[in-house]
């Protein structure tokens, strides 16, 4: 009787749930799409009970799809987006406000007091990032003060906070376990991703209680059960780690040196870089990229707010298009464009610029500009938004031969080949572009002892295509020249 692996990944805009089989194929998959809120300008929100039945229904839909009885899955593993923060009461279980999103960035002035103050040396000291409203800590801050009795709860050890990882293995352990992994701990600006513990410091510096935090763990590990009224067996949680770290694993990224992009809602660019905690010199963030048996691996991350976000823009918000797999026939129509330009700042940007009151624009417009143009701009942006990251890096002192991709995106051909010119580098697409989920499985799987450790399954990756540079250097250059103008006009616009 073959024996399964359940995969939860908690997406931005959807929740999912893939079962891989003990080999690590994929057998089933079922999705689930949940509202986005935007109650103020910059603000974005999920409601936490979206969450927790549209992740109930898809683990419950997948389930029942494997050949079997629901004891044959051995272990459960979550990946789930990262910094978005939940904060809930400990005695009913119920969120006391929305979740507030990694793209949220109501926390904007918080964040330029502090820095203003002289503390953004301090935290990027201790946890490798910078101080900006994409991580949790103001997000945290902000739910204790605004929300009514907040502080008190707090005070009183009523309230527990905790990333979506964090949050849905209290409901599917029924409370009975309130913990998360290192890599999403050091997401949060208030852990010390060199000491590995909580930080009193960052904790009194964005006055949030330490009776708030979750028990931090390996990313493979034993996190609890779930309950057995919501799969009809008691289940166990082997793993648990970021959406991005997850992708790395996915990947097989794990020689120091190797490197892997990911393009879903945002993009995420993570470059191993073993036991060294390499600081920046560009504005990038240094992140656990795992810890497995108490041994921390440590990675540069550069984060774009908007990749795969911003064709569902142009989807939902403009209806230039009807279905996202539309975009690839139409840029192939229209070629690479060196007049028209979308920066999709509709939450700030992201690496290497860090300017949280950045908005969108489009340059270059007209009169014979159209859908097709604008459509295809926006694919371009997500190329040049890559290279601005791969260029810090090599500035950093990254060597940089070949990037590994994944994530949707990478099943439109046109804008893989894109990356490779722009970014001037071959790109590999895996066999397996579920690398997220396949990630967290793999580390479940290693948990359960269907696999003895990581090199087992480094051995599972395989390319499935390569991309190689098509056009000249001077072509990518001039291309990303005018994209450098475009952010710059940016830059310097600020909204009202």
């Amino acid at each position: 009787m073959s024996k399964y692996i359940l995969s939860i990944d908690q997406g931005t805009t959807s929740s999912r749930a893939l079962v891989f089989d003990h080999n690590a194929v994929h057998v089933t998959t079922s999705q689930q799409e949940f509202t986005q809120h935007f109650p103020e300008n910059g603000w974005v929100e999920h409601d936490p009970e979206d969450i927790w039945h549209s992740t109930l229904a898809v683990i419950q839909e997948a389930a029942s799809q494997i050949e079997g009885v629901v004891s044959d899955i051995v272990a459960i593993g979550i990946t789930n987006q990262r910094e978005t923060c939940v904060v809930w009461d400990r005695e009913s279980g119920k969120p006391i406000y929305n979740a507030i999103v990694w793209q949220d960035r109501r926390t904007a002035k918080f964040c330029e007091f502090l820095k203003a103050q002289g503390r953004e040396g301090l935290v990027i000291e201790k946890t490798g990032l910078l101080i900006d409203p994409y991580f949790s800590a103001s997000k945290i801050a902000w739910i204790l003060d605004e929300v009514d009795g907040a502080r008190a709860l707090a005070d009183q050890g009523r309230l527990a906070f905790g990333t979506i990882d964090c949050f849905l293995l209290w409901r599917l352990t029924k409370g009975k376990s309130h913990a998360t992994d290192a890599t999403n701990a050091s997401r949060t600006s208030l852990f010390n991703i060199h000491t590995q513990e909580w930080d009193d410091e960052l904790l009194a510096l964005f006055n949030v209680p330490k009776s708030l935090l979750p028990e931090v763990k390996d990313s493979s590990a034993h996190f609890g059960m779930v309950d057995s009224e919501y799969l009809g067996a008691d289940l166990p949680i082997l793993s648990m780690i970021g959406d991005q770290q997850a992708a790395l694993v996915g990947q097989a990224c794990f020689e120091p040196g190797m490197l892997k992009s990911t393009y879903g809602t945002g993009c995420f660019v993570i470059l191993n870089t073993g036991e060294k905690a390499l600081k920046s010199n560009h504005r990038l963030l240094t992140t656990i990229a795992y810890r497995l048996n108490g041994r921390v691996t440590y990675a540069l991350e550069g984060s774009i707010f908007v990749a795969g976000a911003a064709v569902q823009w142009l989807r939902d918000g403009l209806h230039l298009i009807q279905h996202a797999g539309e975009t690839e026939s139409i840029a192939q129509g229209v070629g690479y464009q060196k007049t028209v330009f979308l920066v999709p700042a509709f939450t700030g940007l992201g690496a290497p610029y860090w300017d949280p009151h950045a908005r969108g624009a489009i340059f270059g417009l007209t009169r014979d500009t159209g859908l097709a143009e604008i459509v295809t701009a926006g694919l371009q942006s997500v190329a040049y938004q890559t290279r601005d990251l791969l260029e810090a890096m090599q500035q950093d002192g990254a060597r940089i031969s070949c990037l590994r991709v994944d994530g949707g995106m990478v099943q439109n051909v046109w804008l893989t080949q894109l990356l490779a010119d722009i970014l001037e580098v071959d790109v590999d697409k895996p066999r397996v572009i579920e690398t997220t989920a396949l990630g967290a499985a793999y580390l479940a799987a290693i948990g359960a002892g269907l696999f003895s450790n990581i090199d087992e399954v480094a051995k599972k990756w395989s390319s499935d295509q390569r991309f190689s540079p098509a056009i000249t250097h001077n072509e990518a250059s001039e291309l990303y020249s005018a994209w450098k103008n475009a952010v710059s006009n940016v830059l310097s616009y600020k909204a009202n």
